[in-house]
Order: C-alpha cells, then sequence, then structure tokens
C-alpha cells in the first residue's frame, strides 16, 4: 500500500489549503513491459524524473502477458477489487511491482481474460473487444486508487486506452468523496487513434445515456472516448507546442479540432524529453565505441561496426541514413518509396521496425536489390536502436504528422542529424540548416531535396564536424518539460477546486 503524499518534492505541489498532492498515471504502454512506439518511452521518462525531485509518483498498467513474461514473481501485497462495467461484475486483482523509493511505485492491473493475450491492442487487427478491455482497466485502477494512492492526488491519464477514467470519475463515481477530491489530467499523445465504438457501447460500458451527445462522446454517429476524456479533464496536454496548434485546425485535428478548440486555456504544449543518463555515446554500453561530443572518434569507429553486421559497403565517406519507426503510414513511408531513394542518392540505408506488411515487404524488396547499401530489420530491439543511431549519419523522419517524437532528440545527442518534416515536435526540436534539416510538402520531392541538401553538407567533414557538434550539444532533457507539468498540475488542481472544467 502506497503511504500518504510526503517527500520533498510533494512541497511542489499542493492544494489551494497547502496539503501536498501526488501523481498518479494511467497508461496503457510503459517501458520495459509494454510498447508499441513513442508512449512507453516518454510516460516512463516523465515518471522517472517526477519520482526523482521526490514528488510521489504511481504508474498503474494492464498486466499483458508480455509484462507477464518480464516479472513472473508478482504476488506479494496482491489486492483484490470486484467492479461494475456495465451488466456484468468483473474481478480485478492489483499486484504491485517491488522497487527502490526514489523510483515510480509501478502496479499492474490482471485481468486474464482481457490482457493475457499475445497482443497489446490486437494481432493483426484490433481486438473487438477493446472498449470493454480498457474500461475494466480504468474501473479496476479508479477503484484501486484510495488503496494504492491515498490523500489528494493528480490522475494523469494518456491517449484514448486512459480516456475512460476521467469519464467515470466526473459521471459514475462523481459522487464519492474520495473521488470528488482528484484532479484529472489528460495527455494526447497521438491524436489519430481516438478509440471509435458503437453507440451501443456506452451502456455495454455502464455509461450514462446523456453522453450520447455532440458536446460530450457522439462523433458523427460513434462513441470517440478520447473525445469523452476531453470533456470531462481538468487540464489537457499534447507533446509539443506546434502540436497544439496543429490539433485546433481541420487539417491537424483528426475530426476534433472544434473540441480542441473548446479547450480555450485548458489546452497546452509541452515537449517530451528523453533520458540523458539512457542516451549518451560517451557512456552508452550497448555500443560498439564511445565518443562525444569533444572527441568524436568513436563515431567512425560505429558506424564501420554496422556496416559490417548488415553487411552493408564499409565505407566511411558514403552518408548512412538510419530510419527507426513503427512501419505505418503516419511515419511518412509512402513517401519515402515514391521516392525511389536508393537510386536517387548515393548514399546507404538502414531501417529498423515493426508494422504493416506491405511496407516491410517493400523495404525488403529494396534490401534484396542493394544488400550493399541498404539494410532492414523487423524486430526491434533496444539494442540495435542504440547501435543505429551511433552508427547512421543521418536520420530520416518523413512523418505525415509527429505530435512529438523522440527520435529526433535521440539522434541529435548522438550526432546523426535527422532529415524530417516540419511538423509537431519535429518543428519544434531540429533548427533548420543548424541542427538538421527540415521540409514542408508532404512530397516525395521534398523529401529528395531534403536529403540531398543533408548529402552535400556531408560531404563538407570540417563543416560536418561543427554540425554534429551543434546537434549534440542540445538540450532535451526532462528538466524543463517537468516543470511544465508541474505547472500544468497545479493549474489543473485550482481548477477543479474552482469548479472549472466545463
Amino acid at each position: 500500500m502506497a503511504s500518504p503524499v510526503k517527500g520533498p518534492g510533494a512541497s511542489q505541489l499542493t492544494t489551494p489549503s497547502g496539503t501536498p498532492v501526488g501523481v498518479v498515471h494511467l497508461v496503457a504502454e510503459y517501458l520495459p513491459y509494454a510498447r508499441t512506439g513513442g508512449l512507453a518511452d516518454a510516460v516512463r521518462s516523465l515518471t522517472a524524473w517526477q519520482a526523482a525531485i521526490g514528488l510521489p509518483t504511481v504508474v498503474l498498467l494492464p498486466l499483458y502477458r508480455s509484462a507477464r513474461e518480464q516479472v513472473p514473481d508478482l504476488g506479494p501485497g496482491a489486492l483484490t477489487f470486484d467492479i461494475a462495467v456495465g451488466p456484468t461484475t468483473e474481478r480485478v486483482t492489483l499486484l504491485p511491482k517491488p522497487g527502490p523509493t526514489d523510483e515510480p511505485q509501478v502496479w499492474f492491473l490482471d485481468h486474464p481474460a482481457s490482457f493475457d493475450r499475445p497482443g497489446i491492442y490486437g494481432e493483426g487487427a484490433d481486438y473487438a473487444d477493446n472498449a470493454r478491455r480498457f474500461a475494466i482497466y480504468c474501473r479496476g485502477a479508479l477503484a484501486a486508487l484510495p488503496t494504492i494512492a491515498p490523500g489528494p492526488q493528480v490522475l494523469h491519464a494518456h491517449d484514448w486506452h486512459t480516456a475512460l477514467a476521467p469519464v467515470y470519475l466526473r459521471t459514475v463515481l462523481a459522487a464519492d468523496d474520495y473521488y470528488q477530491h482528484l484532479a484529472c489530467v489528460l495527455s494526447v499523445h497521438n491524436a489519430g487513434y481516438q478509440g471509435h465504438f458503437s453507440q451501443a457501447t456506452l451502456a455495454e460500458l455502464g455509461l450514462p445515456a446523456e453522453l450520447w451527445h455532440w458536446q460530450k462522446m457522439e462523433w458523427y454517429g460513434q462513441l470517440n472516448i478520447l473525445k469523452g476524456g476531453l470533456v470531462f479533464s481538468d487540464a489537457v496536454a499534447t507533446v509539443s507546442p506546434t502540436h497544439a496548434h496543429e490539433l485546433r485546425t481541420p487539417a491537424g485535428g483528426f475530426g476534433l479540432h472544434d473540441a480542441f478548440i473548446g479547450l480555450k486555456d485548458r489546452l497546452v504544449g509541452i515537449l517530451n524529453g528523453i533520458n540523458l543518463h539512457e542516451w549518451d555515446p560517451s557512456t552508452d554500453p550497448e555500443i560498439p565505441a564511445r565518443y562525444s561530443r569533444d572527441s568524436l572518434a568513436g563515431k567512425a569507429a560505429c558506424k564501420a561496426a554496422l556496416q559490417r553486421a548488415l553487411g552493408l559497403t564499409e565505407d566511411p565517406a558514403l552518408p548512412l541514413f538510419g530510419m527507426t519507426a513503427r512501419l505505418v503510414k503516419q511515419k511518412g513511408l509512402d513517401i519515402l518509396l515514391e521516392s525511389h531513394f536508393s537510386h536517387a542518392t548515393d548514399a546507404q540505408y538502414v531501417f529498423l521496425g515493426e508494422g504493416e506488411a506491405g511496407y516491410a515487404n517493400a523495404l525488403s524488396a529494396l534490401a534484396l536489390e542493394a544488400p550493399d547499401r541498404v539494410a532492414a530489420e523487423f524486430e526491434f530491439t533496444e539494442h540495435r536502436e542504440h547501435q543505429l543511431m551511433a552508427g547512421a549519419d543521418l536520420f530520416l523522419m518523413p512523418s505525415l504528422y509527429e505530435p512529438c517524437g523522440l527520435t529526433q532528440m535521440r539522434a541529435q545527442r548522438y550526432g546523426a542529424i535527422p532529415v524530417a518534416r516540419r511538423v509537431g515536435g519535429l518543428a519544434d526540436t531540429i533548427e533548420d540548416g543548424v541542427t538538421g534539416f527540415l521540409f514542408d510538402d508532404y512530397s516525395a520531392e521534398a523529401l529528395l531535396v531534403a536529403c540531398r541538401r543533408a548529402i552535400a553538407q556531408f560531404h563538407d567533414r570540417e563543416g560536418w564536424s561543427a554540425f554534429m557538434r551543434e546537434a549534440m550539444a542540445r538540450d532535451f532533457s526532462w528538466g524543463r518539460s517537468g516543470g511544465r507539468y508541474l505547472d500544468l498540475y497545479r493549474r489543473a488542481v485550482a481548477m477543479h477546486h474552482a469548479g472549472r472544467r466545463n
């Protein structure tokens, strides 16, 4: 059981009366237990920073099969709850993961019928019962909070999978004294995924019929779970200032731009950060040679080792582009393939990622066609990602949209210069012609122009070293961004106590 809020960081977050407040994160992905993209990395880094400053920090996520395999010794301290989800009652178990007191306290919610499955969200396609799976998770988490997080708390939900928590909080559980004292923040990491379901799902999840309204959860004849989270949260964050603006536009709001506009000052953009201890080429145990901004020699050794490992021509004079991403449309793979990059440039390319078979097949065909210049791996590992960061000269991020992105921050830290589209967090973290190369149009032609600019700069060896050093000097730590989250929590607490939500 968690202790009441205490610790040196607790004084940084209090109620209007001065009572210390802790933070509970609900998230569907969290490293190292479950990951499909940047969500798991971002939340782990944020919570680690919060715990390190002494802020009482709890993380609660589903006990997926992948998580159980990593922590098979869970059991001591388990808590069991019966929860109502629509017309049925479900039994869930909360299991704590033991850990140091200066790290986030992690709890897993066990409901085997929902989460003991091969995939997190599906296998090839989404699981048909995802609405119910994540409703069970949210109801179970809320039922556990009075026990595992007593005292005033900020509930920080992440993306649509947890957006039912603020909905239940302000409807079904609204009369309960404990829940009345919870302020609620929702982070939108990727608004392209919203949780669309049929109208009948409302009753199946045990939600009031009056939520079927265009100002609540109805969206063009569908139930929209993310929209419900926006409506019932005290404050909403997205993961970069530029993306906060994009979400308020018809082109960038994924059909929810009016809802984002309606949030007014309740919506803010806060850049994610990265863990500078984990992503540091001067100390990284995963790479073949260490190097730093002041001593770049090891970078060449890392490139040569990567070329050898992947069967590429071992040539320091050939620029090597890396790309690590989920193989989905969002990441710009359509314009990349349309550009015929392997024929249009004199460079090498390494791709690392998992995702849609069509993209994997297309990249595999290019690697077979030119094995000395193109390599592709589709079993993602963090070990290979570190090696790719260290070995690449340049990094591709031609994203259709990119709310924040962590890859470009890591790449700059490793002296791998990003070539990226000027959207979302990429626009906020890459300085064109100084720490990277940006382009605007979502087209193969625009991407090739940016790649050729980068290649021309690469062949100016003295200038390239200066370029690398400038990129490696940028600070993408959580210090500044974490402080902005504390400010947002303070605003959420104040707004909740003042009755300002809608």
